[in-house]
């Protein structure tokens, strides 16, 4: 924890971190309501939170709201996210990018931002660095998703367009950037519509 908030603070970032803290607090003080709901109830926050985020509602007043159910990887993985981690996901969420150190939590935090950005109805692109951690974090991070209601995609290296249609179609999509950029570059290159 001290490292990312230590680099926050010495980049002349300590009015966010403090806005982050609060939002942090905020998404604790809904932990014991989170934990008291059933499994259905918290899937259907999700549906919940999509209609609101429809309706034009801003993701940044959704997002203590919606970190919050995310707290489902206790049910899921038995983890916990922190406050660092909370933290991380705001950054994230904002853009920006958020450098932890190993073992800070940098694979839990991204199910905070992916959770929250794809409630409008956006696929939400999870880049790795190579495939088996594409894969891992599917299918160990797609719990928390899964749970949540929301579907899980995986982009691998030499895979047939036809199989890549339904995982670029779901909620959340992992892969590489090599495989996400070349896809890119492919889609973008086709002529006819059959292809």
């Amino acid at each position: 924890m001290a490292g990312f908030l230590s680099k926050l603070l010495t980049l002349g970032e300590g009015k966010q971190l403090k806005h982050y803290e609060a939002t942090a607090a905020k998404i604790n003080g809904l932990e014991s309501e989170m934990q008291a709901r059933s499994d259905q109830e918290l899937r259907a926050l999700t549906a919940a939170f999509r209609e609101r985020a429809q309706n034009g509602e801003d993701l940044k007043s959704l997002l203590p709201e919606a970190f919050a159910p995310c707290a489902s990887s206790v049910r899921t993985l038995g983890l916990r996210h922190f406050d660092v981690q909370l933290i991380g996901g705001m950054a994230l969420n904002d853009g920006q990018i958020a450098e932890m150190k190993t073992g800070e939590g940098k694979t839990l935090v991204s199910t905070l931002a992916g959770y929250l950005n794809a409630l409008p109805g956006n696929n939400v692109h999870v880049v790795t660095v190579n495939d088996y951690l594409a894969r891992r974090d599917s299918e160990w991070m797609g719990q928390v998703y899964r749970f949540l209601g929301m579907e899980v995609g995986l982009i691998q290296n030499g895979m047939r367009p036809d199989k890549k249609i339904p995982a670029y179609k779901a909620d959340v999509t992992y892969g590489t950037n090599s495989e996400f950029g070349f896809d890119y570059l492919r889609d973008n290159m086709v002529t006819r519509a059959e292809a």
